[in-house]
């Protein structure tokens, strides 16, 4: 969709007034973080003394395997809740072509289903939108190379009017690629949740296959305390009476 030159000149100026779609990412990235200081805690307490005393109760091959077994388990459970999450902190680049990839398909939906509240008058979609700045580059080129002067004229007049199209479609793509960047956080931080969720089950499976081994691994000896017996003490013999 083009919009004649001269119609909708306030469009997109409210846009200035709304909020940053960015200022949510500051919120996102902190939970990102507090998920991965609470799984390198739970790290940190699978590698502290208490696993390294009950590596002691170990008694043959078998056991042993199984207790690293369970150990690794549950340092592959930790390592997995903190690689996912870290993608969430991780920079990203966002450009137009990222609107059009598959990854931001479900903003797509939302905003095509009532483009007129996120684009008023100035486009129908997404990629109406991006339109107006692709057609103002091809016209450009085209101009840079004609040479006939009727041709000439008249791709001026029509990049004039792109140009006019461009700027009033020019806050709302950027509005849009901030919207799209703060989609792609959002997204890496619900998929990190279920990583780590998946990550914490193997932490427990991993944590009862090491204890399990380690406990179960031999006879354990409980010291008995004997009182020894005391030797009576010499009897002595009482003077007779005289």
């Amino acid at each position: 969709m083009t919009v004649p030159a001269g119609e909708d000149q306030g469009a997109g100026k409210g846009l200035v007034s709304l909020p940053s779609p960015l200022d949510a990412v500051d919120d996102l990235r902190s939970a990102a973080k507090w998920t991965i200081v609470a799984a390198g805690a739970v790290g940190a307490a699978l590698i502290s003394g208490g696993p390294l005393v009950a590596v002691g109760k170990v008694h043959g091959v078998a056991h042993a395997l199984i207790a690293g077994a369970g150990l690794v388990l549950a340092l592959i459970g930790v390592g997995l809740a903190i690689w996912t999450t870290s993608t969430v902190l991780s920079p990203r680049l966002t450009t137009p072509a990222t609107l059009r990839s598959p990854a931001l398909a479900g903003l797509r939906a939302i905003i095509e289903a009532d483009p007129a509240q996120f684009f008023g008058p100035v486009a129908t979609s997404i990629d109406a939108l991006l339109l107006h700045r692709e057609v103002t580059v091809t016209l450009a080129r085209l101009l840079a190379v004609e040479k006939e002067p009727a041709k000439r004229t008249m791709i001026e007049r029509q990049l004039q009017r792109a140009k006019a199209n461009a700027e009033r479609a020019a806050p709302y793509v950027r509005w849009l690629l901030a919207l799209g960047h703060v989609w792609q956080i959002k997204q890496a931080l619900e998929r990190s949740r279920w990583f780590t969720l998946a990550g914490g089950m193997l932490v427990i499976a991993g944590s009862v296959l090491f204890f399990a081994a380690t406990s179960a691994s031999g006879p354990t000896y409980v010291p008995v305390l004997t009182p020894s017996p005391t030797a009576s003490p010499p009897t002595t013999a009482t003077p007779s009476a005289r």
